[in-house]
């Protein structure tokens, strides 16, 4: 077990007279709600099931290289900046983030490549050079995804949705906006030629939502990277976490890693602690779940205590995407790739349908490219690369037996990167594992191995989506990608935001 070292630093004597959140999970949606916490006068526990914080967003260091094991795209870096100035400090003492640009390269199957930037000159030439009749539509397409990150960021993405009536109340902006299309449709009404189609409708995917079903609300993930542009953190995503873990830290709290948590102990309709794997019971006076939603409710909250989350419900929910990341280092360095390259196969609209729509992996694949080393060196041996390479995949509700398929499905990978951007890339691996949606399920417990929890359509969206106050017991409350709003650096951060506007002061409860 790690505890952090914020054990020696804790005075007992304030501890008895400080209302007790404990936070299951270390990801970026717990570590941050841990910080708001604390800030507020919590006495704060974090609690990791696995021997590093993080979560997701852990990070593996084998032979030298350092890899992020999840996001590695940072926007809206304010909601970082915000954490640190609760706690009296500045991000850029702690972190380092590193402009990029262009945003990502998408390389289309026949060859072509689109580079996506937040400079709109830069913009309109690239579409100029694809598809001339189309620079107009980008200019009325960023305009209407403004308009819909105003309303869908700016006014509702902080905003939790407690009632229906909180949703009624956006029904007229949700028509106005065009809300009924996916992001697909909606970009299609701006766009004609299907490469660009694809370059702006598959942002989503980002987040485990299918371009063609989704609801067009997504589409204001092209106005928040052009309005605050794509970061990566110095020294890793890992960087970020390590200081998450210092500001809990200063506020007194504890990170304990190692310490499972397999139940919401619950007395006269209220959450009242956890209880760990080891049999110990820890009281609380809030909980708070950064853990997959649907595995909350269905392995953690006991059954008799669920009304709404019901195992039925939850088995008859809609989930994301599953995941495959291959991890790898290489000898030599490809110097002509940049930090995120979006690498399409011959399918979309059909690849896309056999993920999630059929649950069935296909043998063609479209892949996210991220080799951090374009940016910082130091994540690999002098003169080495580190990549990971990620497919979207089927979750666990199809029939992929990964222990047979992870190996093949590896090395097809690995031919098509030498085949387009990486040649003779077989002979320079020098350090490789893997990360499939059994993995996703069996060690970061994720329901069905989906990478992104529930699937971000309409019906499973807002007030639709499990809510940042339990609606079961009283007391416990919901942080991460699982509830409001979602998923993506963004989501999960504000999602630890909307608890300031529901969690009672501490003075309240102390």
């Amino acid at each position: 077990m790690l505890t952090s070292r914020a054990t020696s630093k804790v005075d007992t004597s304030r501890q008895t007279r400080q209302p007790h959140a404990v936070i299951i999970g270390s990801g970026f949606g717990g570590l941050a709600a841990a910080v708001r916490l604390g800030s507020r006068g919590y006495r704060v526990t974090v609690l990791e099931r696995l021997a590093t914080p993080g979560g997701r967003a852990g990070v593996y260091r084998q032979d030298g290289f350092t890899f992020d094991a999840g996001p590695t795209i940072v926007t809206a870096p304010f909601l970082f900046e915000e954490l640190w100035q609760r706690c009296g400090r500045r991000l850029a003492d702690d972190v380092e983030l590193r402009a990029l640009s262009p945003f990502f390269r998408m390389r289309f199957d026949d060859g072509e490549i689109f580079d996506y930037s937040g400079d709109s000159e830069a913009m309109r030439a690239e579409i100029g050079r694809l598809s001339p009749r189309d620079v107009a539509g980008y200019d009325r397409f960023m305009t209407m995804s403004e308009k819909i990150f105003k309303i869908g960021f700016e006014e509702l993405g902080h905003v939790p949705f407690s009632s229906l009536t909180d949703m009624v109340r956006i029904l007229p902006d949700m028509v106005r906006l065009a809300s009924y299309r996916s992001v697909y449709g909606l970009v299609s009404t701006y766009f004609q030629d299907p490469r660009l189609r694809i370059a702006f409708s598959f942002h989503p995917l980002l987040i485990g939502g299918n371009p063609f079903s989704v609801t067009s609300i997504y589409a204001l993930i092209s106005y928040l990277k052009h309005r605050w542009g794509v970061f990566f953190a110095m020294g890793g995503t890992g960087q970020l976490v390590r200081g998450l873990v210092g500001l809990i830290d200063g506020l007194g709290g504890v990170v304990r890693c190692g310490a499972e948590v397999t139940a919401i102990t619950v007395t006269d309709g209220a959450a009242s602690g956890v209880q760990l794997a080891d049999g110990e019971r820890i009281a609380a006076d809030i909980v708070v779940s950064d853990a997959d939603s649907a595995w909350t409710y269905r392995y953690l909250l006991p059954a008799a205590e669920r009304r709404r989350w019901t195992d039925r419900r939850i088995d008859r929910a809609r989930y994301s995407n599953g995941l495959f990341v291959w991890y790898f280092g290489t000898r030599r360095q490809y110097r002509d790739v940049p930090h995120h390259t979006i690498v399409l196969g011959p399918r979309y609209r059909e690849l896309l349908t056999d993920i999630f729509d059929r649950h069935r992996l296909a043998t063609d694949f479209s892949l996210y490219l991220h080799r951090p080393t374009a940016t910082d060196p130091t994540l690999a041996p002098p003169g080495c690369d580190a990549f990971y390479a990620l497919s979207p995949v089927p979750h666990l509700g199809g029939d992929v037996d990964w222990a047979a398929q992870a190996e093949p499905y590896r090395q097809a990978i690995a031919r098509r990167l030498a085949a387009t951007l990486l040649p003779g890339l077989e002979a320079e691996v020098v350090t490789s594992r893997m990360l499939t949606p059994q993995d996703f399920q069996d060690h970061l417990l994720s329901f069905r191995g989906a990478g992104f929890g529930l699937e971000p359509v309409l019906s499973q969206s807002a007030w639709f989506r499990p809510h940042n106050r339990s609606e079961e017991v009283a007391g416990l409350y919901l942080v991460g990608h699982g509830t409001h709003p979602g998923a993506g650096l963004p989501g999960v951060l504000s999602s630890a935001r909307i608890l300031d506007s529901l969690v009672p002061d501490a003075a309240a409860l102390a």
